[in-house]
């Protein structure tokens, strides 16, 4: 059987990759709704594609409207749906070896946005359930692809699906790592708010764009005390943060700018967050009002460097999902009022009781008042369940390589549902570039996602 597939996936190198050209020459980032367009005109217009795809390859397809298609295998029992998406995130202009949405190959690699994430894997998944279906196997369940058009921007396309089909007993999504991510951590987000008195030396602080975004940048505005005072002390600052730090005058003011490194809240050890090492700086600075008071308090709660919630009180961490991460990501001051934000993933050990309530009477011993939101739960399927050890039995017999479960502070297509995980597309050790300049996907990975997609459709459905 290994060898039958083996073959087909050679025979049909070229469609795989004229398949995934097909979707990506499609610009299918979230546009501004319209009638029969709930996401937009371009993941309505990859969506058709796809349903063009399915129909010349032989598969029918049905459209979910205009949300999602789906196409199935198999018998009619449910048992095994792929999950993947058509849309992508914007581009910028930076990209060096092709147009984003003018796809190349090049030594064997595909570049183009949705190479990667997630049109290449979609297609990958699509000729798996061919080439199952070349084969002639007989499945006793059914194994049904459905592809996306809003994973990118908060998934509103897989909950319409849902509202009105149940969920498959199984479900693997090639959006993520191979070679079973089987935990995603929970979110904890909160603004942590103070009045704004207004009467010392803190005219304004600022920092921040998204939530789940560590910043790169902060900036606080000063009175009452000049530029060529602090610089021994900014200096010192920049030092122990590993930042820099710029200080500029304007109308008897002075600008306090830190640049740091930026990363995604799920990840926050890979950046330099600037807004927690402004906050440090501004609290070795001779500044007076309480203003300054209270963000000498949350320096404390937020101290530079600490990504596990020391400061805040709330670190902890388990076997099965490592530590609970946080990031201090936005401030502002508005309307009487500084907020700050932070995003917070936090393990299957954490509860409101031993995490959120701690955190909340922190910030109100320090002066600061924390919102009391709901929490998004982690998502975990058990390593010793069948399913997922047939997942890694099956990569192991395709890669050679050790088959593992890993647990990411980030979240997947499959979150919110209750037995399903990533799995794959990316192999150990590729950075495809996922969201940045010159996505790309290696031919040969795809090939070999497709082929382990084939032979999981067999173990799991046969």
């Amino acid at each position: 059987m290994k060898e039958k597939i083996n073959a087909f996936f050679e025979a049909n190198r070229e469609n795989i990759v004229q398949d995934v050209f097909r979707l990506v020459r499609i610009a299918s980032d979230r546009g501004e709704a319209k009638e029969g367009m709930p996401f937009g005109e371009g993941p309505y217009r990859a969506l058709q594609e796809a349903l063009a795809l399915c129909a010349e390859r032989g598969m029918k397809a049905e459209n979910v409207d205009n949300y999602v298609m789906y196409t199935d295998i198999g018998s009619a029992e449910p048992c095994l749906d792929i999950l993947a998406h058509l849309d992508v995130v914007p581009v910028a202009n930076n990209w060096t070896v092709c147009d984003p949405f003018e796809p190349i190959e090049k030594d064997g690699v595909l570049y183009g946005r949705g190479t990667a994430d997630d049109k290449g894997p979609a297609v990958a998944a699509l000729y798996a359930m061919l080439c199952v279906k070349e084969l002639g196997a007989e499945l006793k369940g059914r194994c049904r692809l459905i592809l996306g058009t809003d994973e990118e921007s908060g998934s509103g396309d897989i909950r319409h699906y849902y509202a009105s089909n149940a969920e498959a007993p199984m479900t693997v999504s090639p959006d993520g790592d191979f070679p079973v991510i089987n935990l995603e951590k929970g979110h904890f987000r909160a603004f942590a708010t103070a009045p704004f008195a207004g009467d010392g030396d803190i005219v304004s602080i600022a920092a921040g764009f998204r939530l789940n975004v560590v910043p790169d940048t902060a900036e606080a505005v000063l009175a009452g005390c000049r530029a060529a005072e602090l610089e021994s002390l900014v200096r010192a600052a920049a030092e122990e943060t590993k930042t820099t730090i710029s200080l500029s005058e304007l109308d008897g003011q002075t600008k306090v700018f830190v640049q740091g490194v930026g990363a995604h809240a799920a990840m926050p050890e890979g950046g330099n967050n600037a807004l927690t090492a402004l906050l440090h700086t501004l609290s070795v600075l001779p500044l007076q009002g309480k203003d300054a008071e209270l963000l000498r308090a949350a320096a404390k709660l937020f101290p530079h460097g600490d990504y596990l919630g020391g400061g805040l009180g709330i670190a902890r961490s388990d076997a099965a999902s490592g530590p609970l991460t946080l990031s201090l990501n936005m401030a502002s001051v508005a309307d009487g009022q500084m907020k700050l934000a932070f995003d917070s993933r936090f393990c299957v050990s954490a509860t409101r009781e031993n995490m959120q309530l701690p955190a909340i009477a922190n910030c109100a011993a320090a002066g600061w008042t924390l919102s009391d939101g709901p929490l998004m739960a982690p998502h975990h399927v058990p390593e010793e369940t069948p399913f997922v050890q047939t997942l890694l039995k099956v990569y192991e017999d395709w890669t050679g390589k050790e088959g593992k479960c890993l647990a990411i502070g980030g979240g997947t297509y499959v979150h919110e549902l209750e037995n399903g995980v990533a799995f794959g597309a990316t192999l150990p050790g590729v950075d495809n570039r996922m969201h940045g300049a010159d996505e790309f996907a290696n031919v040969d990975d795809l090939l070999l996602m497709g082929k382990i997609y084939a032979q999981t459709i067999l173990e799991l459905c046969g």
